[in-house]
């Protein structure tokens, strides 16, 4: 029987494993992490991470031929495949801070690995890394093998949170690179026999190492450049009186382009857009191409942009000021059907109203009030360690409450923003909302999930993003 284990049992890690334990039955899968508190939550009914159809997954291979432990070392050791999915933060100090990728955790699960090993061992990149780190690894277990023989292959994850568990069940394409070597060739054949079992052979791709590594920070950077290209445009739209819904339809329905990542709204978030275009950044400055580093770092100054102008109009709209005044928060994950909140788009908007003296009332159906809490104190990248060596948080903000329910967060509040497209939130009876409300009663609409002329016919006024204003807010200019 086929071994795998995977050390890190996170977003990627968890639903990775899982799905290969359901199609592939023949193969032991264990995935192993240093914090107890993680693994008993993937042992028990209340998994670590909301993902739609994941308990179902989890349950029906669980016990049989997939295993969350905490002893790395022993399933390490049994393992023919090894697949790293640990952290990869940014660094926040040294050579590269704020660019480069920090890669600690990665270098002592290399130690670690060549450490235990007894066996020959095929070491899978899954993690996000900047390109050779392959290189590196391959080096660190060279130097402490003792004669074993490892293989570092690159097998990049590209899901999407929200439909991860579909995603891995009909991906567009596995992404398998190695060493064009006779022994590379072989080990990346190991791991595309892993994937045939349910995905077609002609989406398994296979490269070579520095292709996969850069294939990763390279389809990232083009999704989240699209985001801040609609971005870009919805601010002129606004200036202008188009409505952005209308001109990225009409842009979308160009086949060259597509109808793809073209919403308008307050920002992208999520753990790798942010992080991997700026490790992307620092590669192309390493490399001698500060041009090509400048062009990279505009899509993330038109994200930051976007965010700091809808606080802006939102303070602007309000008389100038939001001292004092209740604002509800619907939304806080970075999208709708995660519970995942790394980078959300909500933590610097939170941040921005707060910096004015805001009172917030936060309604999320699946981020709870520690982790909301947590991220707005947290400084820029914490995030991305190890909760266990994440900063405490402190007691608790007395200008911040988390509420479960949309209608106890709006009420008595002078303003709403929406930062999440959750469906439920097209649906809420604003009647009851605005009745609740002080007046004049506002709507800030984050993601254009609302029907705006409905609403106004309520008596709210109305601001959604890239679309033409309400009479109030052009008397009323946002300054960025």
């Amino acid at each position: 029987m086929v071994k795998i284990c995977c050390i890190g049992a996170g977003y990627v890690g968890g639903p990775t494993m899982a799905v290969i334990a359901l199609k592939c039955p023949s193969i032991e899968v264990a995935v192993v992490d240093i914090s107890k508190s993680r693994i008993a939550a993937w042992n028990s009914d209340q998994l670590p991470i909301y993902e739609p159809g994941l308990d179902d997954v989890v349950k029906q291979c669980r016990g049989k031929n997939l295993f969350f432990s905490t002893d790395v070392e022993k399933h390490v050791f049994e393992a023919d495949i090894v697949f790293v999915s640990v952290n990869t933060p940014t660094k926040t100090q040294g050579l590269g801070a704020g660019k480069a990728a920090d890669l600690t955790y990665w270098e002592s699960a290399a130690r670690m690995i060549a450490d235990v090993s007894k066996s020959n061992k095929i070491v899978v990149e899954k993690s996000t890394v900047p390109v050779k780190t392959a290189e590196a690894i391959e080096k660190i277990l060279t130097h402490n093998s003792k004669g074993i023989k490892f293989q570092i292959l690159s097998n990049p994850e590209f899901l999407a949170e929200g439909t991860a568990i579909k995603d891995l069940f009909n991906p567009d394409r596995v992404l398998i690179g190695g060493r064009e070597t006779p022994e590379g060739e072989k080990a990346i054949q190991s791991l595309k026999d892993v994937y045939a079992q349910w995905v077609p052979e002609e989406r398994i791709l296979t490269t070579n190492l520095w292709s996969a590594e850069l294939s990763k920070l390279a389809a990232n950077a083009f999704l989240a450049q699209r985001i801040s290209s609609v971005n870009a445009m919805s601010a002129l739209c606004e200036a202008t009186g188009a409505n952005v819904s209308q001109v990225s339809f009409a842009v979308g329905t160009d086949t060259r382009i597509g109808p793809k990542f073209l919403n308008a709204s307050v920002g992208f978030g999520g753990s790798c857009f942010q992080k991997d275009i700026l490790n992307l950044v620092y590669i192309c400055e390493c490399n001698g191409l500060p041009e090509v580093a400048e062009y990279w770092k505009q899509v993330i100054k038109i994200n930051d942009y976007q965010k700091s102008r809808f606080v802006n109009r939102v303070v602007s709209s309000m008389f100038n000021t939001v001292a004092t005044k209740k604002i509800a928060i619907l939304g806080f994950a970075f999208k709708k059907d995660t519970g995942d909140t790394r980078e959300t788009p909500a933590i610097d908007v939170c941040k921005g109203l707060l910096g004015d003296k805001a009172f917030l009332s936060i309604y999320d159906p699946q981020v709870t009030e520690d982790q909301i809490q947590r991220d707005l104190w947290m400084n820029k990248f914490d995030w991305d360690h190890p909760i266990h060596l994440q900063p405490a948080s402190p007691t608790t903000d007395k200008k911040v409450s988390v509420v479960w329910d949309a209608y106890e967060a709006a009420k008595d509040a002078d303003g709403v923003c929406i930062l999440t497209e959750w469906d439920e939130f097209k649906n809420l009876d604003y009647q009851r909302i605005y009745d609740n409300m002080r007046k004049p009663a506002f709507v800030f609409d984050g993601r254009n999930v609302v029907n705006a002329d409905k609403l106004r016919e309520i008596g709210f006024i109305v601001y959604s993003i890239g679309k033409p204003l309400d009479a109030w807010l052009k008397d009323m200019p946002a300054v960025a």
